[in-house]
């Protein structure tokens, strides 16, 4: 009888049922279960694991800022690999998790009052291989500048601009489209290089919030003229596999199929997520799909629309309360319109 795998990243443990989605070299045919021997993909999924660790732990060290923390990211990783079936690109996948995992662990730090404000100094050994690495990429002083962005920004700058991934991989890794992570990106680089300063930043924030808040009232009270001023002519929809899976469409192109999807839809209601005005659907007090706005210039450019239950987590989204207009001027009859 097979013995229990190892719990570990170091594990090559025997009966682990785990595939990588090819032949591990050397693999042979099994004539009872038709497929590869166990212990030969075991080994396999241990080698990959164990040549992708350094990177992933300095991507987890540097976007959390703690290797205890980066330590258990890594664990729960290989958790996560262990029992994955077909993962064909083990790199790509293994950013993905660990990324995400990082995000999920930068909310809940957030949410903690009793968090310090300083990072803390982990006891745990170091790694001369990955203290290399980060000694090659970031310094102490640009550590600090990065402790003071936004999870999604810090994700988005560390994978692209410290690490060298192009944005079409973060855009994987964070489930959001690539044209929001390059603004990601980009807000992240003018906040450590300084700019713009915070007075302008909360003001264009404000402005975008106005924006979206008039947006949603107009969607809500089916004001379609309203709806098409507020939206750049070029404007954009994109909706992910979840919510495809919903009723969506992959992509509302232009204003006017935009405005067509908000015109009179009551069901998404006013959210804060990660601070930004947005709108959420709920169901069972349960966020389902999240809208995330992206203005410029006065005017919505583009609406991200996830459904991921993964990214969802990654996203700070609280209610907030409906204006007294709104509230009067809702119908008292009819049915919240389903995700179409």
């Amino acid at each position: 009888m097979a013995t229990r795998a190892k719990r570990g990243p170091n594990a090559t443990g025997d009966g682990l049922a785990v595939r990588i989605g090819r032949r591990a070299p050397g693999a042979q045919l099994s004539h009872l279960e038709g497929g590869e021997r166990q212990d030969d993909v075991i080994d396999q999924v241990a080698t990959d694991f164990e040549a992708l660790r350094p990177r992933l732990t300095a991507i987890a060290v540097r976007i959390l800022g703690s290797r205890v923390d980066a330590d258990d990211v890594l664990q729960e990783a290989w958790f996560r690999l262990s029992g994955a079936d077909n993962v064909e690109d083990p790199p790509a996948w293994l950013t993905t998790v660990v990324t995400r995992l990082c995000l999920d662990h930068l909310r809940k730090r957030t949410k903690r009052s009793e968090i310090e404000a300083k990072a803390r100094v982990d006891a745990t050994p170091s790694d001369p291989e990955v203290d290399a690495v980060l000694a090659e990429t970031v310094g102490d002083a640009m550590a600090i500048v990065i402790d003071t962005l936004a999870p999604a920004e810090r994700v988005a700058f560390v994978l692209h601009d410290v690490f060298g991934y192009p944005f079409d991989a973060v855009s994987v890794a964070l489930g959001r489209s690539e044209s929001a992570v390059r603004q990601l990106a980009s807000r992240a680089r003018r906040k450590v290089r300084g700019l713009p300063d915070a007075v302008d930043s909360q003001a264009q924030r404000a402005a975008s919030r106005n924006v979206v808040d008039a947006f949603l009232s107009a969607a809500r009270g089916g004001d379609l003229g309203s709806l098409l001023a507020l939206l750049a002519p070029d404007a954009i929809m994109r909706s992910d596999a979840f919510a495809q899976r919903m009723g969506t469409e992959p992509v509302y192109d232009g204003a006017g199929a935009v405005a067509a999807r908000f015109n009179g839809n009551r069901g998404a209601l006013p959210t804060l997520i990660d601070g930004d005005l947005g709108a959420s659907w709920f169901l069972g007090g349960e966020v389902k799909v999240a809208f995330i706005f992206h203005v410029e210039g006065g005017h919505i450019r583009e609406v991200e629309l996830i459904g991921d239950p993964e990214v969802l987590r990654t996203l700070d989204i609280t209610r907030v309360r409906r204006s007294r207009r709104d509230i009067e001027g809702r119908p008292r009859q009819g049915r919240q319109p389903p995700i179409r």
